[in-house]
């Protein structure tokens, strides 16, 4: 048989080195270079004017030590050697291109697990590109996508900057390649941040029970306190207001974020809720619906620009609110 035989130095040595500086299970470079030598053979053979049957079936023997090998046809039981003359010069730069590729696969494919486990927190990303559906985001070694249904609303932000995003999800497309996606709108992510900035809230002192966000415009994000003597609003406020001046910072000028205490008293909740609008009264509260009055001039605050704020006290509550003027 002629046995033939792949240059250490794209080889054996090359394996073992790759193998460790990179954490790449080393059976994962072997069979990468089988695959290798199998496209290299089918692309000598149709360069030579030979079509070869997708159904024909191909095994290569590879000693891992040395780098020797030989392609096999499969016929049935029967294993006929078909490794061409001189093979050994187009087998190794034709490996070494599906090597490179499979290397950046695994490389991916460990990374994918390292951000399988960190799903729901926080990450630092630089912005690499952006286009009208999604942006390419740095984060660490590799990149992620954040698609335009995950962008703050009306926020642009310029290649190059720096900034914080929750590690929402890892899907795969229709030919099973993984992305990394990434959100600044989903309310979990204004939930981490609140998290990494209010110590109370990330030892679970101080609980979020409820986000309602219109992204890039308003955030009420109810908040109550599991041990007594500690005020979850205070909490999150922090001294001058520092724990949520980090907060905001993370997001745009124009996004507004009112911390409102919790209540297991539904009405008590909902007057809370409509914060920024003082002195509301519930009227009626039956099944999902509940009415609200305020005095006049607390009205326009209690509804919002364009019934905003009335809008996310609803989504905090689960109810539907009517607020009206104090007759």
């Amino acid at each position: 048989m002629d046995i033939k035989r792949l240059p250490k130095t794209e080889f054996a040595a090359a394996v073992a080195q790759i193998a460790g500086e990179r954490n790449i299970d080393p059976q994962e470079i072997i069979d990468a270079i089988e695959e290798g030598l199998i496209s290299a053979y089918k692309r000598d053979q149709k360069e030579h004017g030979v079509i070869i049957d997708e159904e024909i079936v191909f095994e290569v023997d590879l000693a891992p030590q040395t780098g020797s090998f030989a392609i096999f046809q499969i016929d049935g039981q029967k294993r006929l050697e078909v490794t061409p003359p001189g093979f050994g010069r187009i087998a190794a730069v034709t490996a070494k291109q599906v090597i490179d590729q499979k290397i950046r696969e695994a490389e991916r494919d460990t990374i994918l697990i390292e951000y399988q486990h960190k799903i729901g927190t926080l990450v630092n990303g630089v912005i690499l590109h952006a286009d009208s559906y999604k942006m390419s985001v740095g984060i660490g070694k590799t990149e992620a996508l954040c698609p335009k249904d995950e962008q703050i609303k009306n926020e642009n932000l310029m290649l190059g900057s720096k900034k914080q995003f929750l590690i929402k999800s890892i899907v795969a497309d229709n030919e099973g390649h993984k992305e990394i996606i990434l959100s600044r709108r989903d309310p979990e992510f204004i939930h981490q941040l609140f998290a990494r900035e209010v110590p109370e809230v990330g030892n679970g002192t101080v609980v979020i029970e409820k986000i309602a966000r219109n992204s890039g415009e308003r955030t009420k994000i109810a908040v109550s306190s599991k041990q007594p003597g500690v005020d979850p609003v205070g909490s999150c406020i922090g001294q001058k207001g520092s724990r949520i001046q980090a907060v905001l910072t993370e997001l745009p000028k124009e996004e507004k974020v009112d911390v409102i205490a919790f209540s297991k008293n539904k009405s008590q909740f909902i007057i809370n809720a409509l914060s920024p609008a003082e002195k509301a009264t519930v009227i009626t509260l039956k099944d999902n619906f509940a009415v609200v009055e305020v005095p006049e001039d607390q009205l326009a605050l209690a509804i919002g620009a364009g019934g905003e704020n009335v809008r996310l006290a609803g989504i905090l509550t689960d109810l539907e609110i009517k607020v009206q003027a104090t007759k």
